[in-house]
């Protein structure tokens, strides 16, 4: 698996400074797609996962070496002993010196291993599509990966709009009722992004307190997801990442990611949404 090989590839330069775009091309990916890929599949980014490794060997060369800690924090990419220290106790809860004392608890953050599943016991709808660019309009808001807070701030965020009366105002300015959930300004190595709750409208017809947004031209990948939300849509984005790339020459073209809501009881068994991802081929 050429992200197995991608991940061997950085263990054997944890002590140099992390180069995304040769890793991608290890994995033969584009960076943007590994990194998203790679976030999809684990819950962290690359920049935190190799952050809390060289955390944790460092740790491990503190506590059976007698090395100084500048020479340990320059090693793994410290400039100073004040910044190493600093990522030093967030990871571990002490400082580096501490680390030396006979008995103390240390955290080990464990290399991560990628094991293919093959399921192939649900086939996965899907539909190619190629789009020209078009306006959303919606309100937006910043969300973050980290912890999985996205998969309850977004469905917290859809149950404000409502409460406040602006999905009305957004259905009501959709010429079918169809609504958006859009994924943008997605920063490769980063866990955080701009979530807009929207439809396509031109911005003349945008509700009070409503930001408009154009989303380019791509080539679509369009997914269908069937059941109760969220739960419906969260299964199927990552089956998109865990299952879908990997069968499939395509990547991720580093465009937003839509999540597309016709009118419809959304807590029903059979509700069919869809997600669509912007792809190029490899």
């Amino acid at each position: 698996m050429r992200m197995k090989e991608a991940l061997d590839w950085l263990e054997r330069r944890m002590e140099e400074r992390l180069d995304i775009e040769e890793m991608a091309r290890t994995a033969t990916m584009s960076p943007f797609h590994f990194q998203r890929m790679f976030h999809m599949l684990t819950g962290v980014t690359i920049a935190e996962y190799v952050r809390r490794r060289k955390l944790t060997l460092a740790a491990q060369e503190l506590a059976a070496t007698s090395g100084k800690v500048l020479d340990v924090a320059l090693k793994y990419g410290y400039d100073t002993p004040e910044s190493f220290a600093k990522a030093f106790r967030r990871l571990h809860g002490i400082s580096p010196s501490e680390a030396r004392q006979p008995g103390v608890s240390l955290k080990a953050y464990p290399r991560i291993s990628f094991h293919l599943s093959l399921k192939g016991d649900k086939e996965m709808d899907y539909r190619m599509e190629d789009k020209a660019a078009f306006p959303v309009i919606g309100r937006s808001r910043r969300m973050t990966c980290e912890g999985g807070s996205n998969l309850r701030d977004i469905p917290a965020f859809w149950g404000e709009c409502e409460q406040d009366g602006t999905l009305a105002a957004l259905g009501a300015a959709s010429r079918t009722g169809t609504l958006l959930g859009v994924c943008l300004d997605m920063q490769p190595g980063q866990g955080d992004f701009t979530y807009l709750i929207g439809c396509e409208s031109e911005a003349s017809a945008a509700p009070a307190g409503c930001e408009t947004r154009t989303i380019a031209a791509y080539t679509w990948a369009i997914f269908a997801a069937v059941g109760t939300l969220p739960e419906s849509i969260q299964s199927t984005i990552g089956r998109i990442y865990q299952e879908w790339f990997s069968a499939t020459g395509y990547e991720h073209a580093g465009g937003p990611e839509l999540e597309v809501y016709p009118p419809g009881d959304t807590t029903a068994t059979d509700y069919r949404c869809e997600v669509w991802v912007p792809v190029v081929k490899k």
